[in-house]
């Protein structure tokens, strides 16, 4: 496709839509007509990567009066509801979502043509299989795809990164001139949360009194609901969406802000509905977000409206593009309040006010996005229960978890690859190969610690990470090369002590020694990185030996992996949740063996586990939700450690009767 050309645009039908786009008030900047020239080149594939904000919607509604004039059917779909309602407002490319469009095609409607230009925006959302999908129907079909987007944002939620891996293949052309912001120094912003300078936006905001800091995030919440009242009562013209990253997090945010309109009088009398979300309340004044596409009431998942009528039969709602939409709760209850959204709703969507709640499972990507919808203003709010301070906030929002291919890792022989790395030659490369086999299985039945078992028991037993101080934070700089070095060195360490253990042998003290001072090279680098590699090493046995050899890449990997989770309260919960089900697995297992003992131990480890969530109240918040998941029925007004902690079985009796 992107060797093809056959969708050439003639030079009059583009300047014609030059010059209607002009009488209209659109001048396209240099990046925008660059980007303009290249879509309408006449090639079946066109990639345009352009920062938040920077017109290309605009761009391709030039592009559309092009294409139209020289006779193809132009059509926009996007990952998500939103996305496409966006790509339709800012374009007039009629569009729609990729799901919708790929379900068309199995009922054999809506196929593409070869007079057809399909746009996918926000591309980078779309997952590699999906892709794969929609782009080897277009090339059957003979189409043009112009693929829209910016690999930095949001990430793809199925596997993958094609959108990325296509534009680094085959080329297009970017637009980083943002026109969003009003103001040029949040231009500037926006330009440094889309190249990872996530800090730098972070700080000019701060300096204009924009990031508020709470002592709870309970108390973050009621502020920002409190500064989202008193900025719309002020300028009740202006558009605005409060944002944060979880569905509970959006939840309470509506309820709070739902109250403050209620206490000022701006809402009717309450309609008690079952919506598909449970039951909830809605009045005449309320703001909903539409939650399923409905090509009959042309809405789609993350239509916004303000509702006008409501009874226990339906409502009617003025969308925010300004259309009447009607409809009776028996055919279509997919809806919720709309004050608050996720940030992934968000993505494609631009408001004049910002107001968001930063929390743990933030990162690069969702920071990106959720800072950058405004036109004039942004309110970014946090609790100190969540981030100790400004700093903090900003290492956790500049996280990177950009996707991978599979293309993006090269087939290496890891010895060649080690000997190469040392300078060594060919011959000690098969050297280093042949004691590579020889040592695999030194560590065959080596038992690291089960999980929530206390690592006292594993073979880090004695071995606490130092902390870091100020003084080697300003003198010892993090870089990936002294990253990699201090993980192999902590490996060979780890590697040293488990020989001792396999032959039964104590562990000497410069073997102690040695292992602290590797701790402490990893925390000098980044703070409690030497408790994230002992985590992941105790998950991954296997990544000892290969960091210790020199092979260092998974383990990193693995280490960078922990520190996402300490900082991401949802993925310490699915971790306790696993580790909580194989345990009780493992139980249940001994217990039907017969081994009474056994059982009576991992009882205990699940004991452990339980009075672990005694320090870790997000987790143990999150798994009030998952109850049944783990096996218990939450008591009214205790905590799920204690209910977890009474339901271990210790089988005692057994355990009594087996040492008479």
């Amino acid at each position: 496709m992107a060797e093809r050309e056959r969708h050439r645009v003639r030079e009059s039908d583009r300047e014609g839509a030059l010059r209607a786009a002009a009488a209209h008030g659109l001048d396209l900047s240099g990046e925008q007509r660059a980007a303009f020239d290249h879509v309408t080149e006449g090639r079946d594939l066109s990639v345009v990567v352009g920062y938040a904000g920077t017109g290309k919607s605009a761009m391709l509604g030039v592009a559309r009066e092009a294409w139209e004039e020289a006779g193809f059917n132009v059509r926009g779909v996007a990952l998500s509801g939103i996305a496409a309602e966006g790509l339709e407002n800012g374009s007039g490319i009629a569009s729609r979502t990729i799901a919708s469009m790929e379900h068309g095609w199995s009922q054999g409607r809506d196929m593409l043509t070869a007079r057809d230009v399909l746009v996918i925006d926000e591309a980078g959302m779309v997952g590699t299989r999906q892709m794969e999908r929609v782009l080897s129907h277009a090339a059957d079909a003979g189409a043009k795809v112009v693929l829209v987007g910016d690999p930095q944002q949001l990430q793809a939620i199925e596997a993958g990164a094609a959108f990325r891996a296509i534009h680094e293949r085959h080329g297009g052309v970017e637009i980083t001139e943002v026109r969003r912001q009003h103001e040029g120094w949040q231009q500037d912003a926006t330009r440094h949360l889309a190249t990872g300078r996530t800090g730098e936006a972070i700080n000019a905001y701060a300096e204009r009194g924009m990031v508020h800091t709470a002592e709870t995030r309970e108390q973050a919440r009621t502020e920002l609901v409190e500064r989202w009242d008193r900025d719309r009562q002020a300028n009740p013209d202006a558009s605005r969406i409060i944002l944060t990253h979880t569905n509970d997090e959006v939840r309470e945010l509506n309820d709070t802000a739902r109250d403050r309109m209620r206490a000022a009088g701006e809402l009717g009398d309450d309609v008690r509905m079952k919506v598909e979300r449970g039951e909830r309340d809605f009045a005449s004044g309320d703001r909903i977000m539409f939650l399923r596409n409905e090509r009959g009431l042309e809405v789609k998942n993350g239509t916004l409206g303000t509702v006008e009528q409501v009874n226990q039969q339906g409502m009617t709602v003025r969308t925010d593009d300004g259309r009447s939409v009607a409809f009776d709760t028996k055919d279509y209850r997919d809806f919720d309040h709309g004050y608050a959204a996720t940030i992934h709703k968000a993505q494609g969507m631009t408001v004049d006010r910002g107001h968001v709640l930063a929390t743990p499972g933030m990162d690069r990507h969702s920071s990106y996005v959720g800072m950058t919808r405004h036109r004039d203003g942004l309110a970014l709010h946090y609790g100190r229960d969540d981030f100790k301070d400004d700093a903090q906030l900003a290492r956790t929002l500049s996280r990177e978890r950009a996707k991978d291919m599979a293309s993006d890792y090269a087939r290496v022989d890891p010895a060649k690859e080690f000997a190469e790395r040392r300078g060594i030659g060919e011959r000690i490369a098969d050297i280093a190969r042949a004691g590579a086999e020889k040592a695999r299985g030194i560590f065959d039945g080596l038992r690291l610690s089960l999980p929530g078992q206390p690592r006292e028991q594993g073979m880090f037993a004695g071995f606490r990470p130092p902390e870091r101080t100020r003084e080697q934070a300003q003198t010892q700089p993090s870089h990936a090369t002294g990253q990699r070095r201090a993980v192999e060195r902590y490996a060979r360490a780890v590697d040293d002590i488990a020989r001792m253990r396999d032959q039964g042998l104590p562990v000497l003290p410069h073997q102690h020694d040695a292992l602290n001072r590797a701790g402490e090279a990893l925390d000098a680098i980044r703070p409690h990185a030497s408790t994230d590699l002992q985590n992941a090493l105790q998950r991954q046995p296997e990544l000892i030996r290969e960091a210790a050899a020199g092979r260092s890449q998974a383990a990193v990997q693995a280490m960078n992996k922990e520190a996402e989770l300490r900082a991401d309260p949802f993925q310490r919960a699915d971790r306790f949740v696993e580790g909580w089900k194989q345990l009780r697995q493992a139980h249940d297992d001994l217990r039907r063996d017969g081994d009474f003992r056994g059982a009576k131990r991992v009882g205990q480890e699940m004991a452990g586990m339980a009075k672990s969530l005694e320090r870790d109240a997000q987790v143990e918040s999150l798994l009030r939700g998952r109850t049944r998941e783990l096996g218990i029925d939450a008591a009214m007004g205790r905590s799920v450690a204690r209910d977890l902690a009474d339901s271990v079985p210790f089988d005692h009796g057994r355990n009594l009767g087996m040492s008479r």
